[in-house]
């Protein structure tokens, strides 16, 4: 099976939006790089996944050969499960969805539609994932929420982290979700044309247990995040966050 990406044109505004900024794509299986280099901005990537997503689940492709799921494991609509990935007994995954080479998704996990999870992610009990690319070797072993995001490769997400996708500062929440959200670098505001849109974190990030993101905070690669509560708004490659 091979999922092509759709093409991305728009031109980033910064360099601190271009995904190689944040990401190194090589080794990262060939979907998820062609991903990555066909986005000019971060923001372009979830829509493009997504759109692909549903494009493989249309024309109801599988990969081969597969992956292992094991007895117990509840799969509902198109999951597409590559070799030497496994859902072990008790997981629940909702697609469309692919787990790629390596990846395990264990008891008590919740993976939900329009999500790539890439080669040697672990995922475990308590942890759920909607609507986000988890890039490569991410670790979420604990319970913690990813939504609406793009997680780079060897970040570790601690117990009871969560991304935050949607804004409510403008009275009652409204679902679905009509304020788009946006970013702020360099004193220039910019939307991300998304009304949900969680959390860009980069290659080798680790997340403190118990940390809460904003909707729309881009973290740089490196990043070292001292233990705190909240953190929003954009952290440059290799910031010290305390």
């Amino acid at each position: 099976m091979q999922l092509i990406p759709n093409s991305c044109t728009a031109p980033p505004a910064h360099a601190q939006l271009a995904p190689d900024y944040y990401f190194q794509p090589d080794g990262l299986g060939s979907y998820i790089t062609r991903l990555l280099r066909s986005c000019s901005t971060v923001f372009d990537i979830k829509a493009t996944m997504a759109a692909d997503l549903d494009r493989l689940s249309v024309a109801g492709l599988h990969a081969e050969p597969c992956g292992i799921v094991e007895t117990g494991a509840l799969l509902c609509g198109e999951v597409i499960i590559q070799a030497g990935a496994r859902i072990e007994a008790g997981a629940q995954v909702i697609g469309p969805v692919l787990i790629c080479t390596g990846a395990i998704v264990a008891a008590g996990a919740l993976v939900r539609d329009h999500t790539v999870i890439g080669p040697g992610c672990r995922i475990g009990f308590g942890a759920e994932i909607t609507r986000s690319l988890l890039t490569g070797s991410v670790l979420m072993k604990h319970p913690s929420f990813v939504g609406d995001s793009v997680i780079g490769r060897c970040v570790n997400i601690g117990a009871f982290c969560s991304t935050t996708g949607l804004r409510c500062d403008r009275g009652p929440v409204a679902e679905p979700a009509i304020e788009e959200i946006t970013v702020t670098i360099g004193g220039q505001r910019i939307g991300t044309g998304q009304t949900k849109f969680g959390a860009v974190i980069g290659d080798e990030v680790a997340l403190p247990a118990g940390t809460v993101l904003s909707p729309g905070t881009l973290i740089g690669p490196g990043t070292v995040i001292y233990p705190r509560d909240h953190i929003g708004g954009f952290l440059p490659a290799g910031s010290r966050m305390r």
